[in-house]
């Protein structure tokens, strides 16, 4: 299924972006992924899915990274209407209280990570912030998304909006 809509991998350390690659692999034939080491990377390469007419759904974002740290690019993130809404997840072991904080107040952060991470709760944090993305997007069709995403609660959505019935 080719989709306009992109997970975003923001991790400098190749080992760990590796990582997160493989445990995001599942969702690649619905959610296109792309991965880049810096801030500054992930900003031209929003510039450039914008440009192609896609939207980010999920960003998977590491704090520590070099120049401009993951905190303070989801911040600046919800200025760019292709990332505005998109779920935004902080991946590391080392963002201090007040940073996470500060990340859930003016980022939007849906869920926090600590590394290292078992890969099958990793999988189910991207399942339901990918699931929760496609619910809450505005014309997008969730049927295609139940193989993948969290199927009964698609169901359950239609169900309660009415959407079975103008089928």
């Amino acid at each position: 299924m080719k989709s306009n809509y992109y997970i975003l991998i923001i991790e400098d350390e190749a080992p760990v972006r590796d990582a997160v690659l493989r445990d995001v692999e599942k969702f690649e034939n619905y959610f296109p992924v792309e991965a880049v080491q810096s801030a500054e990377e992930a900003e031209e390469l929003i510039a450039a899915i914008q440009n192609e007419g896609g939207k980010i759904a999920l960003i998977l974002c590491d704090h520590l990274l070099p120049v401009k740290n993951g905190v303070d690019f989801l911040i600046e993130s919800m200025q760019f209407p292709i990332t505005r809404h998109a779920k935004k997840v902080l991946v590391t072991g080392q963002a201090g209280h007040q940073d996470t904080i500060n990340a859930v107040n003016n980022a939007g952060l849906d869920f926090y990570v600590s590394k290292p991470w078992k890969t099958e709760d990793f999988q189910q944090v991207v399942k339901k912030q990918l699931t929760d993305f496609v619910l809450k997007e505005p014309g997008l069709d969730p049927i295609p998304y139940m193989g993948i995403l969290d199927g009964a609660k698609i169901m359950d959505h239609i169900r309660n909006s009415g959407l079975a019935a103008d089928s």
